[in-house]
């Protein structure tokens, strides 16, 4: 009798052993035991709980990055965008053209709603000159400073007092919010 209860016990942890490694389609187990969504689950999942304003934060085109001025918008390639004070906010068009577009480059999508992560306001796109689209935030077109090499530069900050960058809500951070760049082109350089 004892050696059939031992030989039960046996076939029966043996079971449960082979039930904790199993798991169900689209689950897997932690070494607590509990079992978590599986890479598949888990993608649906994090795509539903993060709306159509971001899939992710690795597709997302703008997302956002702390500096020493304070938290930023960035592009995809984690280079700060700015916004130019001379565009009109909503007008469906930018004010920066001829040398003024080769300094500061248009931030352009393929998508008619860019993926965002962690940047509020209304996200939009605007026609350029040569067939893209270019992101607006809040109905202002953004830009990158053909100077910012790096994707931690934030040397466009405040050149001719006209160029801002943007900040997670939206908003233009403006010299009061955050510390102007160390060297400034003048505005005749830059193209307006």
């Amino acid at each position: 009798m004892k050696k059939q209860l031992g030989t039960g016990l046996g076939i029966l942890a043996l079971a449960i052993a082979l039930t904790g490694c199993g798991g169900s389609p689209g689950t897997s187990s932690t070494s607590s035991g509990a079992t978590s969504p599986g890479p598949a689950a888990s993608s649906s999942a994090s795509s539903s709980a993060s709306g159509t304003t971001s899939s992710s934060a690795s597709a997302a085109e703008l997302k956002t990055a702390s500096s020493s001025v304070g938290d930023r918008v960035v592009a995809a390639n984690g280079k700060t965008v700015y916004v130019f004070t001379k565009d009109v906010k909503g007008s469906g068009k930018s004010a920066c053209t001829g040398g003024c577009a080769a300094s500061w480059p248009a931030v352009t999508t393929t998508s008619a709603t860019p993926a965002v992560d962690g940047v509020g306001g209304t996200i939009g796109t605007i026609p350029t000159a040569d067939g893209k689209m270019q992101i607006t935030i809040n109905g202002m077109p953004i830009y990158f400073y053909s100077k910012d090499e790096d994707s931690g530069d934030t040397y466009g900050q405040g050149v001719g007092g006209v160029w801002f960058m943007v900040s997670p809500s939206g908003s233009m951070l403006t010299p009061s919010s955050s510390t102007p760049s160390t060297s400034t082109p003048s505005p005749s350089s830059m193209g307006y």
